[in-house]
């Protein structure tokens, strides 16, 4: 095995991330009977990218618009790239979404309309319903990032206060055929949760997003109470005969990712466990529970002998308390350290795969036994970071940041726990 362990973690990483890349995911899974009239369309960190694998791999006419982050643009030939905010909205998200929504709407039944979708398309994807200014949803999305809501309650309300979520992008289309390509960003790898499902049922009712309102107690403009009060802002369910003409392909998914992952592992002489793809929940909490399994594999080489690699994926939240500079990511490694409490033998590494972490152009962090002292030595102790959600500048302290910039695929969170048998840091 080598001896820096973090180096290690980094390969695991890259190699979770060169798993779920559009160039190599998407020619597999172009449609193979393609109509004389393709319009493509899509939203996503990743769907810039997507755009250009399928114009790499299709020779045919084709026309469209995509949707992306700021930064995360690939220079394409035929379709047109959008860059707009993400995770609050802006103006530029909505006029493409507006653009996207007429193409669907421009289409007939021997048409094709293929839909490249990727994690981060949600917030993308901003097209309110009537009543419901920009203004509105730029401050539901800032009420549910600070709340702690799952990334499926959250998806619930933005589908109910938009004109293309939910499956509405697919009625806009018919009758013409609608193929969605999808990059799996979400916990079980729910094609309704995907960019807030564009192109398929709905499950989740008016009621439901009404008791997501209440549960949170979400302090939200009167305009956006009286939608989710109007019952013709409900999205199309299973069954609904408009969208029978629609189908998806799952090109790339998290337990992928984390199986490319464990290979690398495996050629290091270390033994991989897959925890799950699809871990949520309060992220410091998750982070002290990952800290109690690594801890009785030192003292009880259980579940698995070391050496050993706990990997995990999914998503989890943070509800803000602070003011400082944060994601969950970095959240997951305070926590983690802090219950760690410099645990030799132990190492971490957590990361976005799409490259940011919070609305910072930063991946994640690294964690190993030294953590804690040295952030007492350089006066920042882990309980003053986890009281002000600070763990960008903790870990910036520290020089313990893991940057990539934008990698214009994104298959959600990556967190590996390296457990040694050697006992130097």
């Amino acid at each position: 095995m080598k001896n820096n362990e973090i180096e290690i973690l980094k390969e695991m990483f890259a190699a979770a991330v060169d798993a779920a890349m559009p160039a190599s995911r998407v020619p597999a899974f172009l449609p193979k009977d393609l109509p004389s009239r393709l319009a493509v369309v899509g939203a996503g960190k990743a769907s810039a990218a997507m755009a250009k694998a399928l114009e790499e791999n299709y020779d045919g006419e084709l026309s469209g618009l995509v949707l992306t982050r700021y930064g995360h643009a690939v220079d394409c030939d035929r379709v047109e790239i959008v860059q707009a905010s993400h995770p609050v909205p802006d103006e530029a998200g909505m006029n493409a979404s507006q653009r996207i929504l007429e193409i669907a709407q421009g289409l007939g039944e021997d048409d094709l309309l293929l839909v490249l979708v990727s994690g981060g398309g949600s917030a993308l994807l901003t097209l309110p319903v009537d009543g419901v200014s920009l203004e509105d949803k730029q401050k539901v999305n800032s009420e549910l990032l600070r709340c702690g809501a799952s990334i499926d309650e959250i998806n619930c309300l933005r589908k109910h206060l938009s004109q293309i979520k939910g499956g509405r992008l697919a009625v806009a289309a018919y009758p013409a055929k609608v193929v969605s390509l999808l990059i799996s960003d979400v916990p079980g790898d729910d094609p309704s949760v995907i960019a807030s499902g564009p192109t398929v049922p709905d499950d989740t009712s008016l009621a439901d997003a009404r008791a997501i309102v209440e549960k949170y107690q979400l302090n939200l403009p009167a305009s956006v109470r009286a939608a989710l009060a109007d019952e013709v802002n409900e999205t199309p369910s299973t069954g609904a005969s408009e969208l029978c003409n629609a189908s998806f392909e799952m090109i790339a998914t998290p337990q992928a990712s984390l199986e490319a992952a464990a290979e690398v592992a495996r050629s290091h002489g270390i033994t991989p466990l897959i925890l799950g793809d699809a871990i949520e929940g309060e992220a410091q909490e998750v982070g002290k529970v990952m800290a109690g399994i690594a801890a009785q594999v030192v003292t009880h080489q259980q579940p698995i002998p070391a050496p050993c690699v706990l990997i995990s994926g999914g998503e989890t939240t943070v509800t803000v308390k602070g003011n400082g500079r944060g994601g969950r990511n970095v959240e997951f490694l305070l926590g983690l350290a802090e219950a760690l409490d410099g645990l030799n033998n132990v190492y971490a590494l957590a990361a976005d795969t799409d490259g940011i972490d919070g609305r910072e152009e930063v991946a994640g962090a690294a964690v190993t036994p030294s953590t804690l002292s040295r952030a007492v030595a350089l006066g920042f102790p882990v309980g003053k970071a986890l009281a002000n959600n600070d763990g960008h500048s903790f870990f910036e302290t520290l020089g313990d940041q893991v940057i990539t910039g934008p990698t214009l695929t994104n298959v959600n969170d990556f967190r590996a726990i390296l457990v040694t048998s050697d006992q130097s840091d």
